[in-house]
């Protein structure tokens, strides 16, 4: 059967997406869908804030460490340990309420959602052969919307019938245990001799001013994205007369996330990455700001929607223009730059409850990360202006 076939690029493409769902959804964004109800129990918003930056911490520092890996089995077994860890600390969640557990088992979940992502991303790219790699990347980062609905609906059927939001990351944890052994099974390259392996060196020639700027660029799209990943639904909830809808609003953002690395894609090999990466930047300035100008349903569900089709898609075009930059060894590349999107994860969280304490509201938080994102437009349109690409 083609799907068990570890050279088939359909079965590298489901376990890459299977990958993404475990370290992405079950690692990272269902805490996300879980965060109203235990708001609603003892979670305070501080501590959620803590948690949820504490999480990126550990992305961070996978990210950082993802950079170092030079031989590509070495790559494997950090990959597979980054799921084992995504599913253990997602059901230590549920095990236990005691803060310094929580305050560990985030840690490691970033560790092990980079692991997932970074590291899972660079061995999809390196084991797909003859086809266009561009378009075929878009179809591997649709987990990252996968991740958001397949996980919230998982919490959803938990709490239909009768589950604690306890239960819900116990099987949460079971269901990525499932989809952690097909990937693990999958992604994985043929035993060569140590000397005959595959090694890739630190090399600081790869970081040219294009790679530079997609640095900083990136870290204001951290910045972005993780005020809406980890508030989304409570900021829909706070509105006047939304309250219960924020659930749909995030499930919004996963269904829009699905396609929207395939479309982003085929956008950016049809015309170029850069202009893509900027309208994308610019849609999502536009979702940050509506619940800040509207609590009419509709629009929020859309500020949803140009969320999930956005955040997913930039994920996907930045890190498949990354690691363009070294096809040999995209792990590098691609490691850096979200070690930069890990630092904009760590700051967001922290500003946004300090915003959020002495405003009593989100709008404050809200604009303050439209500026930063606009930052980001301004740095990739002045990459395009100067061609700097062509310094490559």
């Amino acid at each position: 059967m083609v799907l068990w076939q570890r050279s088939a690029n359909s079965a590298i493409l489901l376990a890459g997406i299977f990958a993404l769902i475990v370290g992405v959804g079950v690692a990272r964004f269902v805490f996300t869908s879980l965060l109203p109800p235990m708001l609603e129990d003892s979670l305070s918003i501080s501590f959620a804030g803590i948690l949820a930056s504490i999480n990126y911490f550990g992305y961070l520092s996978g990210s950082i460490f993802s950079v170092f890996l030079k031989n590509i089995h070495t790559k494997v077994r950090f990959f597979r340990l980054g799921l084992v860890i995504c599913v253990f600390s997602s059901a230590l969640l549920g095990l236990t309420d005691n803060g310094i557990i929580w305050l560990l088992s985030r840690l490691i979940a970033g560790f092990g959602a980079a692991m997932a992502l970074v590291v899972g991303s660079s061995i999809v790219m390196l084991k797909l052969k003859s086809i266009n790699k561009t378009k075929a990347m878009g179809i591997h980062f649709s987990g990252l919307g996968f991740s958001i609905v397949v996980s919230d609906l998982i919490v959803r059927a938990a709490f239909y019938y009768g589950s604690s939001w306890q239960d819900a990351w116990l099987i949460l944890a079971f269901v990525g245990a499932i989809l952690a052994c097909y990937s693990g099974y999958i992604l994985t390259f043929d035993k060569q001799p140590d000397q005959r392996a595959e090694h890739h060196g630190f090399e600081r020639s790869l970081f040219t001013p294009m790679v530079v700027i997609l640095i900083i660029a990136y870290f204001t799209e951290g910045v972005g994205m993780v005020v809406q990943a980890t508030f989304l639904p409570d900021i829909i909830n706070s509105l006047d007369g939304l309250v219960g809808y924020g659930g749909y609003v995030w499930l919004a953002v996963g269904l829009a996330g699905i396609p929207s690395c395939i479309i982003w894609m085929r956008l950016a090999d049809k015309y170029d990455s850069l202009t893509m990466m900027m309208v994308a930047l610019a849609l999502q300035i536009v979702g940050i700001l509506i619940p800040v100008f509207s609590t009419n349903i509709f629009m929020n569900l859309l500020s949803g929607m140009l969320f999930g089709a956005t955040f997913i898609g930039l994920v996907a075009l930045f890190m498949n223009f990354a690691g363009q930059q070294s096809i040999k060894n995209p792990v590098l590349i691609m490691g850096a730059i979200t070690s930069a999107y890990g630092v904009g994860q760590i700051v967001a969280p922290l500003y946004c409850v300090a915003l959020i304490n002495y405003y009593g509201n989100y709008n404050a938080a809200l604009l303050l990360t439209a500026v930063i994102v606009a930052c980001g437009i301004v740095l990739l349109a002045f990459a395009k202006k100067h061609h700097l690409s062509h310094l490559l």
